[in-house]
């Protein structure tokens, strides 16, 4: 009796080689469906940036402050970066303090995965 069904090879390194009888057209299309619901449930990470310097007013700090707030509640991951310009480079324990102050205001929505560090013209 013809039933359609075609002969697959399932492990081509198996001794011997291991072969099953099947319909090949279901078979790809479930493994499609399969690996199509595996895409959906994968989570993405964005990761935003926020640029800010030492010498940012209250009033902006807080707006930034407010944006990573937001940001962390979508599920997407922070990245500060603060610039140092000129002799700001010099007194750069100003920038640790920032680091510091932004890790307090946010410490409940988030945690920290790297330390500050300086990079660039040191």
């Amino acid at each position: 009796m013809e039933k359609g069904l075609d002969l697959v090879e399932v492990a081509p390194n198996a001794n011997p080689p291991v072969c099953r009888i099947m319909d090949y057209g279901k078979y790809k299309y479930e493994k499609n469906k399969k690996a199509k619901a595996a895409k959906k449930k994968q989570t993405i990470i964005q990761i935003k940036e926020i640029k800010i310097r030492p010498r940012t007013d209250e009033h902006d700090f807080n707006f930034k402050i407010k944006h990573m707030i937001k940001f962390l509640k979508e599920g997407a991951k922070v990245k500060v970066n603060i610039f140092l310009r000129g002799r700001e480079i010099e007194n750069s324990e100003g920038a640790f303090q920032l680091a510091e102050k932004i890790e307090n205001a946010i410490e409940e929505y988030g945690t920290l995965e790297n330390r500050p560090k300086l990079e660039g013209r040191i």
